[in-house]
């Protein structure tokens, strides 16, 4: 018997709901591409090179996590191999536990999520060097349905909303995704 899926968000699917789907909501994005493969990731302007670098290879590691996190919700697999590349603690666990969360439930995600990153501030002074990402995710075509009927969970829609990520520069070299929040109260 398949027991009701609860009619929340979890917040660890802040880009898997978010956690991801795109119509830029962003300012001077007046091209209206919302593909994912249009999704412009925009740094924050700076003149200092390592905040340079430091934002492009944030707002890599945050695509990569809106990536394996789409791949591991379409399964659902909450072990897939991509999450630890690109998330860390505490938020790698908290995704990994919606994950779970969606497969126990007999549900999956389909769709696409829109993302429209921007870097808001680089602390590399910070131990460890932080980058906060602000990003508008369009959840309206990523749905959470029921994996053997494919329709959708009630309770469960999702529109434009504003997310909110850390990205961290771990001892190896790598950024890595370790927090983020999804703003649901927050339209963009």
């Amino acid at each position: 018997m398949r027991r009701p899926y609860p009619g929340r968000l979890t917040v660890g699917l802040i880009a898997v709901v978010a956690i991801v789907a795109l119509t830029s909501c962003a300012p001077g994005n007046e091209s209206g591409d919302t593909s994912e493969s249009g999704n412009r990731a925009a740094a924050a302007p700076s003149t200092d090179p390592r905040k340079e670098e430091a934002s492009e290879s944030a707002l890599a590691a945050y695509a990569g996590y809106l990536a394996a996190s789409r791949a591991a919700e379409s399964v659902p697999d909450y072990q897939h191999p991509d999450l630890r590349k690109y998330l860390a603690d505490p938020l790698l666990t908290r995704v990994r536990l919606a994950i779970r969360d969606v497969k126990d439930h007999g549900a999956m995600r389909t769709g696409s999520l829109v993302s429209d990153p921007t870097v808001t501030f680089v602390d590399l002074d910070a131990v460890p060097a932080t980058v906060s990402i602000q990003d508008c995710l369009d959840g309206t075509d990523y749905k959470l349905v029921y994996a053997k009927t494919r329709k959708e969970v009630p309770g469960t829609a999702s529109g434009r909303y504003v997310a909110t990520a850390t990205a961290t520069l771990y001892p190896d070299g790598r950024w890595l995704i370790s927090a983020g929040a999804s703003h649901a109260d927050q339209p963009c």
